[in-house]
């Protein structure tokens, strides 16, 4: 299975504030520049995250992914949980054999960063989209949070924008 890490990170690496919020993101989001999220999510069968990442999507009016099956990685049980979504408390390659039996090809790590860690710590993300935003936060919840991995790269495509936002596109 793909799992392909596409995530909007400040330049000094972190995916949400301190407090997980990610109000940062949005002087960056404008009706013009979608920076290829709808095509990216067209392509995807699954969506995967963990439980800080699920509550503050819980925090928006509707469920963003309702139209694809989403599972949460987490020990915790959670009073909402959305049609569609289905909360586990497995490692990320048990929950991807799980997930390949399913016939789906293809998942999107939402995040965070400790999940992403532990899935680059195993070796299972295929893809990493990482649009880095011209903005430093100081502190938040980092990229890869507690990984200490080293694993080489390839650097397949990057896209400036002209909001100064920069795509970059790597596989493993």
């Amino acid at each position: 299975m793909d799992v392909s890490y596409y995530i909007a990170a400040s330049l000094d690496g972190y995916i949400a504030a301190a407090d997980g919020g990610t109000a940062w993101l949005k002087p960056f989001e404008t009706a013009h520049e979608d920076y290829g999220y709808a095509a990216f999510y067209a392509g995807i069968d699954a969506v995967l995250m963990g439980s800080c990442t699920f509550e503050q999507c819980l925090r928006y009016e509707r469920w963003p992914y309702a139209d694809k099956p989403c599972w949460v990685f987490s020990s915790r049980t959670f009073e909402r949980v959305p049609p569609g979504v289905t909360v586990l408390n497995q490692s990320p390659a048990q929950a991807l054999a799980a997930l390949e039996s399913r016939w789906l090809k293809r998942a999107w790590l939402v995040g965070g960063g400790k999940l992403a860690a532990s899935f680059a710590a195993q070796g299972l993300i295929t893809e990493y989209v990482i649009s880095y935003l011209p903005i430093l936060l100081g502190e938040g919840v980092p990229l890869l949070d507690g990984a200490s991995l080293r694993e080489a790269l390839t650097l397949v495509d990057a896209k400036r924008h002209a909001s100064g936002v920069m795509q970059l596109r790597y596989t493993a």
